[in-house]
């Protein structure tokens, strides 16, 4: 039966996929979370811990410490004042993020949405912060000579 809320409607109940089933096949619990649009919900795709269940809590999660480790050694380096070191780390601690993503059946909490969408983030924002990283003035390791061109482009119109 639907609870009601103040106005003395009625709010549709939604069941939580996630408890267990009781002996008829309903779920135990009962959740109003986000009742107009969510009908279910289920984990990523992976999203299952990469270690076995009675080993520590940090080894469960190494993959996500792996690149969160990478990414504080990074931001680091580049409050260090090596900029072009700490961010080219940054960038390949994504890329590292992308490829367990998508080695690994069970990344743990490195698992946000689908593989793909795990993998195509953590890529696109990797390669994004290495080439930049790369061009970092002065003396540039990647030169892109059109990027000189868009910019009097857009300066002189």
């Amino acid at each position: 039966m639907p609870a009601e809320d103040v106005r003395g409607h009625a709010e549709p109940i939604v069941r939580d996929p996630v408890s267990a089933p009781d002996a008829q096949g309903r779920a135990r619990r009962v959740t109003r979370r986000f009742p107009l649009f969510t009908r279910d919900t289920a984990r990523p795709e992976g999203g299952g811990r990469a270690a076995a269940g009675d080993a520590p809590a940090p080894a469960r999660q190494w993959p996500l410490l792996t690149v969160v480790g990478l990414v504080a050694v990074g931001l680091l380096v580049t409050a260090l004042d090596a900029f072009r070191a700490g961010t080219v780390l940054i960038g390949l601690a994504l890329l590292a993020g992308a490829v367990l993503r998508w080695l690994l059946p069970d990344v743990g909490m490195l698992a946000v949405r689908s593989r793909f969408t795990d993998i195509v983030t953590y890529g696109v924002l990797g390669l994004v912060i290495l080439l930049l990283a790369l061009m970092i003035q002065p003396d540039p390791l990647l030169k892109l000579p059109f990027l000189k061109d868009i910019l009097h482009f857009t300066l002189t119109k």
